[in-house]
């Protein structure tokens, strides 16, 4: 059923951050002279937003788009440093790689075991963002540590964050080096890991009168309490299992970054997390969502060529390239699809079975090309209603058709791999619970 352009206008103004050019504009501009309420808008320096807002008012539309391609790739490429502290046999370790979504017997793992591992600082690259680096710190527990020369042995500078990691209690290292951190102004959580140990040996122990959250809280009161008598304010604490990041405390983690990492450094961080629930996929799709009105400006506005078949100008390599990274975001690449497999004990091909849209390495700009015309036929809908609002539009490449075609393009992309991104991990939790 062809929408009408009432309809059209709806989904436009429900599905995209910035429903218009000019809107976005001045959403920039109410996020840097007002305020830390809005989320997801991308901030600019002052002076960065009076040059933007003369180019479009001035109509140099190709300064516009230029600009915003900047915007676009510092988004894409902005380094995340994130760094792992704790006692010796915590399990940081497992949670550098569980952060990156690998098993400690994977190809490229940081080495784990219940003797101190880590020597010196080592990086860990997040195998499909490489801007995105965890790093192994060495272990705080050993009698060489001293929390006043700890953080200039390991590089202090360099982290963005820190988690500092306890099995068990936290000691007056964890507590002395929170304080050290705080004082050079820099983030830090605390997090209590091998609770999925606690509660086995509890359970074991106790099995009449056995409750999870029973214990989870009593964990968890521990950890505040020890904390709070070494010193440290209002704590926060999370608990964890690096095997199995779905369950107990991530999702608080996850949230609580969202709110406290810079909008770039959060949008690193939550395209980097292992996709291992519905939640955390729906915030990916909606970071996509949210910056399609940047790509679709670029693509359109910057080394832009006429499309055969279609009275529009883009460039496609732009989009070829956005759509793999929309895959991979997912975990709809070859990669990716093995790993979760070989992790359920199930064939590759039964997780494929599900996927209906291309998998990352099938991308090609033929596919970009085709996806164009297909969104092509609504398209002239959507671009009155995106004239109408920003005359300016027009003379930018092809113009508002241009955009419109673009913008739909993506837009049905992502809602097709996250419905497919979906299904492969219920599929996968649907194994699980058989096995």
């Amino acid at each position: 059923m062809r929408v009408s352009v009432v309809q059209h206008s709806q989904e436009l103004t429900q599905e995209l951050a910035f429903p218009s050019v000019r809107q976005g504009l001045q959403q920039l501009a109410g996020a840097n002279m007002a305020s830390q309420s809005s989320e997801g808008i991308i901030k600019l320096s002052r002076e960065e937003l009076e040059a933007l807002k003369a180019a479009f008012e001035e109509g140099n539309l190709a300064g516009v788009a230029s600009r915003l391609q900047e915007m676009l790739e510092s988004l894409e490429s902005i380094q995340l440093d994130v760094g792992i502290t704790g006692e010796t046999g915590s399990g940081k370790s497992s949670f550098v790689n569980a952060l990156r979504g690998l098993g400690d017997e994977d190809a490229g793992a940081a080495r784990t075991g219940v003797v101190e591992t880590t020597r010196e600082p080592t990086p860990y690259q997040h195998p499909r963002y490489p801007n995105v680096t965890i790093w192994d710190l060495p272990g705080i527990g050993t009698p060489d540590f001293h929390p006043d020369t700890y953080l200039e042995q390991v590089g202090f500078s360099r982290y963005d964050i820190f988690f500092i990691i306890a099995s068990q209690r936290f000691t007056a290292n964890h507590a002395a080096l929170a304080r050290h951190i705080q004082a050079m102004d820099k983030s830090f959580y605390f997090v209590r890991s091998k609770v999925d140990v606690d509660l086995d040996s509890s359970l074991r122990r106790r099995p009449s009168s056995y409750s999870e959250v029973g214990v989870l809280q009593e964990i968890r009161q521990n950890c505040l309490e020890g904390l709070r008598a070494q010193g440290i304010r209002s704590p926060q604490v999370f608990l964890l299992s690096a095997f199995d990041l779905s369950k107990y405390d991530f999702h608080l983690l996850g949230e609580t970054l969202e709110r406290e990492l810079s909008h770039h450094k959060r949008h690193a961080f939550l395209m980097a997390l292992p996709n291992i629930s519905l939640h955390i996929l729906e915030k990916k799709k909606a970071a996509m969502l949210e910056h399609m009105w940047l790509v679709s400006i670029v693509a359109c506005g910057v080394h832009a060529a006429p499309i055969p078949g279609l009275l529009i100008s883009c460039d496609v390599d732009v989009l070829a390239r956005t759509l793999q990274g929309y895959c991979k975001g997912f975990g709809l690449d070859d990669d990716s699809l093995e790993k979760l497999a070989a992790q359920m004990g199930q064939p590759v091909e039964q997780m494929k079975a599900v996927i209906e849209s291309p998998l990352a390495k099938e991308i090609s700009n033929i596919l970009v090309v085709q996806l164009l015309i297909q969104a092509g036929s609504e398209a002239p809908k959507l671009a009155n209603e995106v004239l109408s609002s920003v005359p300016l539009l027009g003379s930018l490449a092809s113009g508002a058709l241009s955009f419109a075609t673009t913008y739909k393009m993506l837009r049905s992309f992502v809602n097709a791999v996250a419905a497919d991104a979906q299904k492969v991990l219920i599929k996968a939790f649907n194994l699980d619970a058989k096995k």
